[in-house]
């Protein structure tokens, strides 16, 4: 039996390297994968608690975000797919205006 503790560390630590990847990146596609790691991250500790407390809406709620990243991601990756159309770069330092 694994202790929740260590789920919850290791959620910490992906959501740390998460956010450095948010900071330190200026590719798009990083920095979404950065993001849904952070997703992910809380993901986790959200499942690591609803299996300690023995309750299912945790699980629900983890359900439910799930099914939003995945619209997310499908919406996120059709504005860089726009973006590398009209702007040959998915940099976000050069995208740092929406009109074309």
């Amino acid at each position: 039996m694994i202790p929740t503790s260590w789920f919850l560390i290791l959620g910490a630590l992906l959501f740390s390297i998460g956010v450095v990847g948010v900071l330190t990146r200026k590719n798009g596609i990083t920095i979404f994968m950065s993001i849904e790691l952070m997703v992910n991250a809380v993901n986790l500790t959200f499942i690591a608690y609803a299996r300690q407390f023995h309750d299912l809406h945790g699980l629900i709620f983890v359900f439910f975000v799930m099914a939003i990243a995945a619209a997310e991601a499908a919406i996120g990756l059709a504005i860089f797919i726009a973006l590398f159309h009209h702007r040959n770069t998915i940099d976000v330092d050069e995208a740092n205006l929406m009109h074309w």
